[in-house]
């Protein structure tokens, strides 16, 4: 075995990544794990133990964001104040808080799942990583915002001018990747999505396939028609539950109320794409990625409720912050539920796509010009104006 070359990352520099050559590797049989053949099998079920290690780090980040900028936005004083008490911070400082609160919430709940051994949670530890990815991500971001220079600056620099080194850039760095790997957000969006409407696309696959033949779409539409006539009416003006469902959960219960709405909601909405763009749905990805946004908010949204009834039971002299903190959560992720719904029916996704397959097609390579190489290597002049690519060499 020889590792031919380490590779190097922007952030995360304890990661050994490399590229190794093996030639003729013999492994012994006593020290096989699992059978032969069965490698690739074993690697892809810890996938769910994996996906639910991140979320875990971005809670992590959460918590050491909410310290940060409590201690930093109660001493930097600005225009005759903490900076925290200007309002266009605050409103970053409970996002952190909220979001940090929410992401356990999932955390805990996703984790209690995977605890009970009879679950499959593929889809509860996808959502969970893809959606601590991405807020997490917006924790940090707004985390770098609260400490301004401060916080781009390294923490080396910040110690060698008797600043507190708080390494904020480097957390950055290596929060980032978490948006990549165990699947990047894209692929998550697709996966997940598919799992959201399979149960749909073994009900009426037939009859949204647009080269099945007429016969066999009539066979298709009576076995589905059992299934939506109970199904689809229900989801359209079904009684749902009843107010007094969710009493034990106080005033926290309208939180849950709107989950278990939007989640019907959320469910006709797959219908609707389905009946519109059929089998070409699986191509509708930006869409497919907003049902998808729609029901981790969801999911996060009720976890959030339940956990804060449990650190109630179990903690009763944090009950009280604890409902504050989910009360802020939910209602920051109704507001993204709200506008992701919006965004379903009312985008701009084929202006979009076109204009991209423009970039492609070389169509605004005008906007090109004039750009150097950032790698330091020199200019950028190939197909470029000849007086421009002058200008550059120069």
């Amino acid at each position: 075995m020889v590792v031919e070359h380490r590779n190097q990352f922007m952030g995360l520099p304890g990661i050994e990544n490399s590229v190794t050559l093996l030639d003729d590797v013999f492994v012994p049989a006593e020290n096989l794990i699992g059978k032969e053949g069965q490698g690739l099998k074993i690697a892809l079920s810890t996938l769910n133990t994996g996906r639910l290690a991140l979320p875990a780090i971005c809670v992590g980040a959460g918590k050491w964001a909410t310290k940060i900028v409590r201690e930093f936005a109660s001493e930097r004083v600005q225009w005759g104040q903490p900076v925290g008490k200007h309002e266009a911070v605050a409103q970053k400082i409970s996002f952190i808080a909220g979001s940090t609160f929410g992401l356990e919430a999932m955390l805990d709940v996703a984790s209690r799942l995977a605890d009970d051994k009879q679950n499959d949670i593929r889809i509860e530890a996808s959502i969970a990583k893809q959606y601590a990815s991405e807020l997490g991500w917006k924790i940090v971001d707004d985390l770098m915002q609260i400490r301004g220079g401060r916080g781009y600056e390294t923490a080396e620099s910040l110690k060698a001018r008797g600043e507190k080194p708080i390494p904020v850039e480097q957390a950055m760095r290596d929060m980032r990747i978490n948006r990549i790997f165990e699947g990047s957000s894209e692929i998550m969006h697709l996966m997940i999505a598919r799992e959201a409407v399979d149960r749909h696309l073994q009900v009426a696959g037939d009859i949204l396939e647009p080269d099945v033949e007429l016969k066999d779409k009539r066979k298709a539409a009576i076995a589905a028609g059992a299934f939506y006539g109970k199904w689809f009416p229900g989801l359209v003006a079904g009684k749902g539950q009843s107010p007094s469902s969710y009493n034990e959960f106080g005033e926290l219960a309208k939180h849950l109320r709107f989950a278990e709405r939007n989640s019907r909601k959320l469910a006709r909405s797959i219908f609707y794409c389905m009946t519109r763009w059929q089998a070409a749905l699986e191509k509708k990805q930006a869409r497919l990625g907003r049902i998808v946004d729609i029901g981790a908010e969801l999911f996060a949204i009720s976890s959030a409720v339940v956990y804060a009834n449990t650190i109630a039971s179990e903690q009763p002299e944090r009950g009280e912050q604890a409902s504050e903190l989910a009360d802020l959560f939910c209602q920051q992720a109704r507001r993204r539920v709200d506008e992701l719904f919006t965004a379903l029916w009312f985008n701009d996704d084929e202006d979009s796509y076109e204009v991209a397959m423009g970039v492609l097609d070389g169509r605004y390579q005008w906007l090109e010009e004039g750009i150097l190489d950032p790698s330091g290597y020199g200019p950028l002049i190939a197909d470029q104006p000849e007086e421009v690519a002058e200008a550059a060499a120069m």
